[in-house]
């Protein structure tokens, strides 16, 4: 199921991400929204461009775009874009941003896309026939020890305003390695077995999206701080299924391991 819908949200990732890889190499100077977060005329052409090729293959489905090219549907099918994941990166010259289009039905994320252009990694899922990497199946590690694993935290500057915030450096100190890429590289670290656990303190549906499916597929888990599964819950965790425990413990007070 859902070939054809997976098939053109890599089209539309492609042509975008390479019009944003022209920008990029290029540079742009970004503007501020009201959040504070940066975006430019890159964005805003990724999105319009997806979100043509999109109405064009399937005109009755509702889309959410980050930078506003947002419509209502009639189907229950909706997609979900982030243009350029990770502007910070785009604008710095660094090669870690990504187009990311999911495509959910009846509330449930069913496909996604994450496209990196500038590292020429184009990562792929569909509920129920596996994760790929630029074609190729790939699989989240089978880690199972703090002291094994390399954790990837993004914005540890916004884990202060957490329960768990205090004695969480700490809690740490047992990993194997700890590294911090950005929301969607290490989001996909995970899922290729490069990294085994990420967590991710602040985001939203189109930053999670096309994540959840990839990780879900390549045998991972992804949560929210709560314990839901939702690509609204404002943050979330992504991991091996043998360091639940460990990522419970890291997001108490405490850091006592709980149960999934």
């Amino acid at each position: 199921m859902y070939q054809r819908e997976l098939e053109i949200a890599i089209e539309a990732a492609r042509e975008a991400g390479q019009g944003a890889l022209r920008h990029w190499r290029t540079g742009l100077q970004p503007e501020s929204k009201e959040d504070d977060s940066p975006v430019t005329r890159a964005d805003r052409e990724a999105e319009k461009r997806i979100a043509e090729i999109l109405r064009h293959a399937f005109p009755n489905d509702g889309v959410l775009g980050e930078e506003g090219a947002s419509r209502p549907g009639s189907t229950g099918r909706r997609w979900i874009i982030d243009p350029i994941d990770g502007t910070r990166d785009f604008v710095r010259g660094n090669p870690c941003w990504a187009v990311l289009i999911g495509f959910e039905d009846q509330g449930r994320v069913q496909a996604g896309v994450a496209f990196l252009p500038a590292l020429g990694d184009l990562y792929t899922a569909c509920r129920g026939q596996g994760a790929y990497c630029n074609g190729e199946r790939i699989q989240v590690s089978a880690v199972s020890l703090a002291s094994q694993a390399v954790l990837c935290v993004n914005g540890l500057n916004s884990l202060t305003r957490f329960p768990f915030a205090p004695g969480f450096l700490e809690r740490l100190a047992p990993f194997w390695s700890v590294r911090s890429y950005g929301g969607c590289l290490d989001a996909m670290m995970v899922a290729r077995g490069q990294a085994d656990l990420w967590i991710e303190p602040a985001g939203k549906e189109w930053d999670f999206a096309p994540l959840q499916v990839i990780i879900e597929e390549a045998g991972g888990l992804f949560f929210n701080f709560d314990g839901g599964n939702r690509i609204d819950g404002g943050n979330c965790v992504a991991c091996t299924p043998g360091l639940v425990r460990v990522a419970h413990g890291l997001l108490r007070r405490d850091g006592a391991p709980v149960l999934a």
